[in-house]
C-alpha cells in the first residue's frame, strides 16, 4: 500500500509504515502525480482535495486530522467512490482553552467582569458546546444558536441570530463553513450583521476565515459597531488582510486548536479511520510521546482575589494568547510558519493546581474547567 501524508501532522510517523509505503509532504506539495498511486492520504486543511487532485488517483480513502473538512470536495469523493473521514471535536478543548485565555485578556484589558455578561454562541457543536459551559461555570449569561440543532432537538434552548446581536455583550463564532442552503455561513458576520449590534459587543471568530466578511469587519472597527474583533481565522490565509489584523484586538494566525492534546487526537483519529477502513488491524492507535510544557504545576494563591481573578490566573498559567498576538504582529509574514512551529501547548487536566486560601466553591470550578487541584 501506499500512504501520502502531510509532514506538519505530528505523532504519525511509524504508525502506518508497516503497511506499506509512506510518503510525507508539505500540504502544498501534494499533487496530482504525487498521489496518482496512492490508496490513501492523511491530511491537513491546506491541501484541497478534490478532482484537480484526485482525478484518474487510485485514492480510496482520505482523512484529515482536524474538524473541519471544506477542504474535500465531498460530492467529488462520493461520486468517485472515495471514502473520507474528518476528526470531530478531536481539538474542541484546545478551543475551548483559547476562548477562555481571550475572555479574561479582553476583561482585564478592558477592566470589566465576565460574570454577569452576556455571550451569544454562536454555532453550538464539539467546540461551542464546552465554550459555552465554560462560560456558565464563570457566570456569565450564555445563549446558544444553533439553526440546525433547533430544528433538531426544539428551539427551547436556542436564540435566533438576532436575539444574539441584540443582547450580546461578546459574540463567539463556531460554525462550519457552509457555502450556501438554508444553513449558509459564508460572510455570516457582514455588513448587515454589523450594522445591527447595538451593545457595540467584542466579536470572536475561531471557526473559519470566511465566516466574517473582511471589508465589512473593517467599516465595523472603523465605525466603532464593535468594541473590539479577535481574529484566528482569516479570509485568504496566509495572504491576510493587514489592515484588518493592525485593527483587531487580539490576532493569532489560526492556532486556537493547535494544543498538542488537540493534535494528537486529530492524529489518533486519523489512524484508527484508516486502519478501520483497510482492516490494518491498530483501530486503537493513539498518538505516542505528546511533549509536556516545562511546568504543570499552578502555585495559586487566593489571598485578596476574587474567584474570577484566581480562575483567570490558572487558566491565563496555561495558556496566554497575548503572546500568539504579538508573535504574529511581528512577523506577519511567516503566518504559515508560526503554525508549522508552533510551541507546547497543552490543555487544562495536564495541570495541577496547588490551591492556597481558595474557597471550595471555586476549587470546585476549577475542577470543573478541568484542573487537577492538589490542596
Amino acid at each position: 500500500m501506499k500512504f501520502i501524508i502531510d509532514d506538519k501532522i505530528p505523532y504519525i510517523k511509524g504508525a502506518l509504515e508497516p503497511f506499506g509505503e509512506v510518503v510525507y509532504l508539505p500540504g502544498a506539495k501534494t499533487t496530482a502525480d504525487i498521489v496518482r498511486d496512492a490508496d490513501a492520504i492523511v491530511t491537513r486543511t491546506r491541501t484541497k482535495c478534490n478532482a484537480d487532485l484526485l482525478s484518474g488517483s487510485a485514492v480510496k480513502f482520505i482523512a484529515t486530522a482536524t474538524i473541519g473538512f471544506d477542504h474535500i470536495d465531498t460530492n467529488y469523493c462520493g461520486e468517485a467512490g472515495i471514502e473520507w473521514t474528518n476528526a470531530p471535536g478531536c481539538n474542541s478543548k484546545s478551543v475551548e482553552q483559547y476562548i477562555a485565555s481571550t475572555l479574561f485578556v479582553l476583561a482585564e484589558k478592558h477592566n470589566f467582569e465576565l460574570k454577569g455578561k452576556t455571550i451569544g454562541v454562536v454555532g453550538v457543536g464539539q467546540v461551542g458546546s464546552k465554550v459555552a459551559r465554560f462560560c456558565e461555570i464563570i457566570g456569565m449569561k450564555v445563549l446558544l444558536n444553533d439553526p440546525p440543532r433547533a430544528r433538531k432537538e426544539g428551539p427551547e434552548k436556542f436564540v435566533g441570530l438576532k436575539e444574539i446581536q441584540q443582547e450580546a455583550d461578546i459574540i463567539t463564532l463556531h460554525v462550519p463553513l457552509n457555502m450556501d442552503g438554508e444553513d449558509a455561513t459564508f460572510h455570516l458576520a457582514n455588513q448587515e450583521f454589523f450594522n445591527n449590534l447595538p451593545n457595540k459587543p467584542f466579536v470572536i471568530n475561531s471557526c473559519r476565515g470566511e465566516i466574517v466578511d473582511s471589508r465589512a469587519a473593517k467599516v465595523a472597527l472603523n465605525q466603532k459597531l464593535i468594541t473590539g474583533l479577535v481574529l484566528d481565522c482569516w479570509e485568504n490565509e496566509p495572504d491576510i488582510d493587514l489592515d484588518l489584523l493592525a485593527g483587531c484586538e487580539i490576532t493569532t494566525p489560526h492556532i486556537a486548536g493547535y494544543s498538542k492534546d488537540g493534535k494528537a487526537n486529530g492524529t489518533s483519529m486519523s489512524i484508527q479511520a484508516i486502519s478501520r477502513f483497510f482492516k490494518l488491524g491498530v483501530d486503537d492507535w493513539t498518538a505516542p510521546n505528546i511533549e509536556l510544557p516545562q511546568q504543570t504545576k499552578i502555585v495559586l494563591d487566593g489571598f485578596m482575589c476574587t474567584e474570577e481573578q484566581i480562575i483567570a490566573k490558572a487558566v491565563l498559567a496555561t495558556y496566554d494568547i497575548r503572546h500568539d498576538d504579538a508573535a504574529l504582529r511581528a512577523n506577519v509574514q511567516d503566518f504559515e510558519k508560526l503554525r508549522g512551529d508552533y510551541p507546547v501547548r497543552r490543555e487544562f487536566p495536564i495541570f495541577t493546581v496547588q490551591a492556597k486560601n481558595i474557597p471550595d466553591e471555586t476549587i470546585e470550578k476549577l475542577k470543573a474547567i478541568g484542573f487537577q487541584i492538589e490542596s
